[in-house]
């Protein structure tokens, strides 16, 4: 119902100019059908040519009344039919049917949506979040003030975007967060990142937020709203522009070690609820790691505990139990491997 009401704000105005045709030319009809006690098709023949102001002879000869309503149907409909038809026209070849029309396929496309990710700010951080996710074949949802910015990108033909301030509820509301996996938040000043992040957790208690930070004294202020991480991509490129000088070797390896479409070595987590029930509750070494690898060249090279501590390069001892991940290290293709060989999705 809800969906049914905001299409009809949508094309409001040419659903009010038909209704306006419509109301006229139905009073018409049934006007000369009442009155001259014609057909239905003289009738409607008879109160088109009156209204469109055609200058056709009548169907038949009107009596006295019939001339008198013809004058008043002459009166009521004298612009407003010609207002009609002008208004619709330039309502569709001004542009305005296509923008609510656009509107329209977005409302559809986020109604049907569901583990998708939005990005609030399509700037330049915003942008390579969205590159980076897309190499992953993420559904998003983009949220921004500047459409020509996304229209001009390579991601318009794949992914929805509203366009709006992120900072509006209703505007975040539109992404669909109940069913979203994650909000993004990459906007540039620190106190609208704040407001994001308080309205996405409010939104979806549930819900991964990831947010932006320009100044270190915002950071705690993020993680108290909401956010499960708070990213400051100036000190996080200051901090990598130093390794290269000081470990240039180790980090340009790391660099490789992301996914680039079909290019390059991944890093992939696997969580206890998405392995099949037979490996749950087993020992690493009851998985037969060593099989693994050699089967599907992929490592094992970490572990994450129920509890939330790392350990790299695991024994085998460590169990698969319920909040703990596994992570492999391999290409595209081994990693793809060992999916079939667990039966992961």
């Amino acid at each position: 119902m809800k969906s049914i009401i905001e299409n009809l704000k949508l094309f409001k105005r040419v659903y009010i100019f038909l209704g306006i045709i419509i109301s006229i030319v139905t009073v018409g009809t049934i006007g000369f059908m009442f009155i001259e006690h014609w057909s239905f098709l003289d009738a409607f023949y008879m109160t088109v040519i009156t209204t469109a102001t055609v200058g056709f002879e009548e169907t038949h000869e009107l009596s006295t009344y019939g001339k008198l309503f013809t004058i008043f149907l002459i009166i009521i409909s004298f612009g407003t039919f010609a207002l009609a038809i002008s208004s619709i026209t330039k309502y569709i070849m001004g542009g305005d049917y296509k923008i609510n029309l656009k509107q329209y396929k977005t409302k559809k496309q986020l109604s049907t949506m569901e583990n998708h990710v939005v990005i609030c700010g399509f700037g330049r951080v915003g942008k390579q979040v969205a590159e980076d996710l897309h190499s992953k074949k993420t559904s998003l949802v983009i949220i921004d003030n500047n459409e020509d910015e996304f229209e001009n990108s390579h991601l318009v033909d794949n992914y929805v975007f509203i366009k709006g301030d992120s900072t509006n509820d209703d505007v975040l509301a539109s992404a669909n967060l109940e069913r979203a996996i994650a909000v993004i938040s990459c906007l540039p000043k620190d106190a609208d990142n704040l407001y994001v992040v308080l309205s996405a957790r409010e939104f979806n208690k549930s819900l991964k937020i990831i947010s932006r930070a320009t100044h270190s004294t915002s950071v705690s202020k993020l993680k108290l709203a909401g956010a499960d991480n708070v990213i400051m991509p100036d000190s996080i490129g200051g901090t990598h522009m130093a390794s290269l000088v000081a470990n240039p070797d180790v980090v340009e390896f790391l660099d490789s070690i992301r996914s680039q479409g079909n290019e390059g070595v991944n890093i992939e987590s696997i969580a206890f609820n998405e392995l099949p029930t037979e490996y749950q509750f087993k020992k690493l070494k009851d998985l037969k790691v060593l099989k693994i690898r050699t089967i599907t060249s992929v490592t094992i090279i970490g572990y994450k505990t129920a509890e939330g501590n790392y350990i790299i390069n695991p024994t085998g001892e460590e169990e698969i139990v319920p909040h703990s991940k596994l992570f492999v290290l391999g290409t595209p293709s081994q990693i793809k491997h060992l999916n079939e060989l667990l039966g992961l999705k």
